[in-house]
């Protein structure tokens, strides 16, 4: 039979994490797919950090990120290119993954182009249009164009049937961060950055901190800088590691309440692998990123989320979470609970609700049954429970 041709784009760093498995995993399957890699960079940096780790050479680099380029800039530029890119490829299917404005725009270039999309980690709401912005308008809209939604979660799976989606058009996979952590956790760990290598990690109860996105800026961020100035300054075995993001409004509000603060380490953002390898040194993880929230309780770590909601509330049901705002007084009353109860702290550890490392695989499959047209794509026992 003839190879079907299956375009897999990416354009940010936790897209490429996230679809890494899936690159691979589709490369088991080359009977029946040709499996094209795009790369949009709509952050160059960080994305090439991660291709660079799994190892994956992009087809196609569209190389679209400009300095200050504003979402709808980012848009026109994806769709333009994306046009002409499908145009070119002509590819049988195009694989998505998240939320991003990447996501969003090639999945309209495919529309147009009656291309159909395959949404992995598809189903996340967090019901709130601007929070977060632009994400979750674009999960949203991405879905309405969406063929095959890959839900990550058995949650994200009755979010997509409460809106209408069609049952057998979704399938539940895990999330395949889960997947890409796994394997990146086998291999012994190693790292070049001096930032990291000079840290007294063993000497401290380590709080891992990011916090970046753009409804956290402004005062929030600046309240939660205040929050770990006091955490440091009631827990002297404590010490604040926070890879500070490359965003100048997030630096200069970080840079201004807590470079001269004793035991706060304030880094360059890091590659992947070592963030892996700040994680497992945590006692807590305080982060307002949505990947993270998946991350920690893979490494049975406590998490607070500073946000005031999350579409990622699989951690949260299950106590390895807690949705804690950005109040300066709730973030040190929170913190401080874990830092003096053990009880409160081994609560919120447990067994991982997003994925059981085989997402990839799942997908894998459920993409080669479709490309030959065998039902069904996923048998419901095959499926992540949760």
């Amino acid at each position: 039979m003839n190879k079907k041709k299956i375009a897999i784009i990416m354009g940010t760093r936790p897209e490429a994490i996230k679809m890494a498995p899936v690159v691979y995993a589709l490369k088991q399957k080359s009977n029946y797919i040709d499996s094209i890699v795009i790369a949009t960079a709509q952050h160059r940096q960080m994305l090439d950090q991660v291709l660079s780790l799994f190892k994956i050479v992009p087809d196609i680099d569209l190389d679209l990120m400009r300095p200050n380029q504003n979402l709808n800039d980012l848009t026109c530029r994806v769709l333009q290119l994306m046009h002409k890119t499908l145009t070119d490829v002509k590819p049988d299917m195009l694989m998505v993954q998240g939320d991003t404005t990447t996501v969003f725009a090639a999945s309209v270039a495919a529309f147009y182009l009656k291309i159909p999309v395959a949404h992995v980690e598809a189903g996340l709401r967090s019901h709130e249009l601007y929070n977060p912005f632009p994400e979750e308008a674009n999960r949203r809209l991405t879905s309405v164009l969406t063929q095959i939604h890959l839900a990550p979660t058995p949650l994200a799976k009755e979010k997509l049937i409460n809106e209408g989606t069609k049952e057998e058009n979704i399938f539940v996979t895990g999330n395949t961060v889960v997947d890409a952590m796994s394997a990146l956790l086998k291999a012994p760990f190693s790292f070049s950055e001096s930032s990291i290598k000079n840290l007294p990690l063993n000497q401290y109860r380590v709080i891992l901190v990011t916090s970046h996105r753009r409804e956290s800026l402004g005062e929030d961020l600046k309240n939660t800088c205040l929050a770990l100035k006091e955490i440091i300054k009631r827990f002297p075995d404590v010490m604040v590691v926070y890879p500070v993001h490359l965003n100048p409004n997030v630096r200069k509000t970080v840079m201004e309440i807590l470079s001269d603060v004793e035991r706060v380490a304030l880094i360059e953002p890091v590659d992947y692998l070592c963030f892996l390898y700040l994680m497992q040194k945590a006692h807590i993880i305080v982060t307002d990123s949505g990947g993270v929230q998946e991350e920690a309780p893979t490494l049975k770590k406590p998490l607070l989320v500073l946000r005031k909601l999350t579409e990622r509330p699989e951690a949260f049901n299950a106590g390895l979470s807690k949705i804690i705002g950005t109040s300066t007084n709730k973030i040190v009353a929170e913190i401080s609970l874990l830092l003096t109860d053990e009880k409160a702290y081994q609560a919120m550890i447990g067994n991982n609700p997003f994925g059981d490392g085989k997402a990839a695989e799942r997908i894998a499959e459920l993409i080669t049954r479709w490309v030959r047209n065998e039902t069904p794509l996923l048998s419901s026992e095959n499926e992540f429970k949760g």
